[in-house]
């Protein structure tokens, strides 16, 4: 059966060449006899294969060596909770930007923890671009300044990097990350869900600045403790452990075509083609100011709202997949995240050229 193109906001589209070399090796791992899957996360194999997807990691981000990788669970949903719980050290209040339903949901989590003052909001427009720094307004003596950089709903991106001083700069990157080269050492924690740009859902990546692990004041529970997972090179418990080795050969995958340099130049071709195409259509449209669209999540909507059933079905029978927006917002979205290849886009143009000449 061929593959279909799979437009789904994660898990995600992986790169077919990564999952050919998972199958060829899915029994027998560098001669070992097992699969990654059956290996003890404390043996040397296993270990090897984590401290090869940490070394490229950093190489692929510009991880400087007074930051720690983590490879973590819970999804960038227990991060909401942690970051409040690790990063407060002893202060109350916390700087949240809210630019859409993974904002909100990080500032409901911390709400419990902190004082959390939303310090720009993108609600009075629905959400539809990123609020200028200069509107931002900052607290004295926040513990740091948050913000989600790309939200997978509403498809809004922030192409530049906020400056909060001296305070850390923490960001959602969940489904950006190593979409674009970054410029790490402006923040104090990055962290990630995997599922979209790097693996399976289960693991989660946090790069956290040396100075701000172990602060936690009052000291969190042992999991919930980045000093517990830095100490133990991310082995206190067993780790996701395969989503680990496959998120390792997406990383030597994207050495090996370019780096983030490379994935940034195709992440523009693709979202440029889809965007051209919708901004010379009378029959589609794009909510999102453009200056702030994402690369990774692009939402659209039909000129009439009851064609959006026949829309998905025919896109389906073409192998198109996984169009249909957030039920919050209706409508269609398209994710083009790294592995989605460019034909795959082409071929979503196409189909909407076609549908827009049938039905318009």
């Amino acid at each position: 059966m061929a593959r279909v193109f799979n437009f789904s906001a994660g898990p995600a589209t992986l790169p077919e060449e990564v999952l050919r070399q998972a199958a060829e090796e899915m029994l027998d791992w560098g001669g070992t006899g097992q699969s990654v899957m059956e290996m003890s996360h404390r043996g040397k194999d296993f270990l090897s294969i984590a401290a090869a997807a940490e070394a490229d990691l950093r190489e692929l981000l510009g991880v400087p060596d007074y930051y720690r990788v983590l490879f973590l669970q819970g999804g960038a949903s227990l991060q909401f909770e942690m970051i409040p719980m690790n990063l407060l050290r002893g202060r109350a209040t916390a700087d949240y930007v809210n630019t859409g339903e993974w904002a909100k949901k990080a500032i409901k989590a911390a709400r419990g923890l902190a004082d959390v003052h939303v310090a720009a909001t993108s609600e009075d427009r629905s959400f539809t671009y990123v609020p200028a720094q200069a509107d931002w307004e900052l607290s004295t003596g926040a513990a740091y300044v948050h913000y989600t950089a790309n939200e997978t709903i509403g498809g809004v991106e922030y192409g530049w990097v906020p400056q909060t001083g001296d305070v850390p700069l923490v960001c959602d990157m969940s489904s950006n990350i190593v979409s674009r080269p970054v410029e790490l050492t402006r923040y104090g924690l990055i962290y990630a869900g995997a599922q979209k740009n790097i693996g399976p859902a289960g693991l989660t990546i946090v790069v956290i600045r040396d100075d701000l692990i172990g602060v936690g004041d009052p000291v969190p529970p042992a999991m919930l403790d980045y000093a517990t997972h830095a100490k133990a090179d991310s082995m206190y418990n067993t780790p996701p452990t395969y989503a680990i080795y496959i998120a390792g050969l997406v990383f030597k995958r994207l050495l090996a075509t370019g780096g983030l340099a490379g994935a940034e130049q195709r992440n523009l071709a693709k979202a440029g083609l889809l965007y051209d195409y919708l901004d010379r259509s009378d029959f589609y449209a794009n909510p999102v100011e453009p200056a702030d669209r994402s690369r990774m999540n692009v939402p659209f909507t039909l000129a009439d709202s009851a064609l959006d059933a026949d829309f998905l079905a025919g896109a389906a029978e073409r192998g198109l997949v996984q169009l249909k927006g957030h039920r919050s917002v209706g409508g269609m979205r398209a994710s083009l995240y790294n592995a989605m290849p460019i034909e795959g886009v082409q071929a979503l143009v196409d189909y909407l050229t076609e549908f827009a000449t049938a039905k318009g």
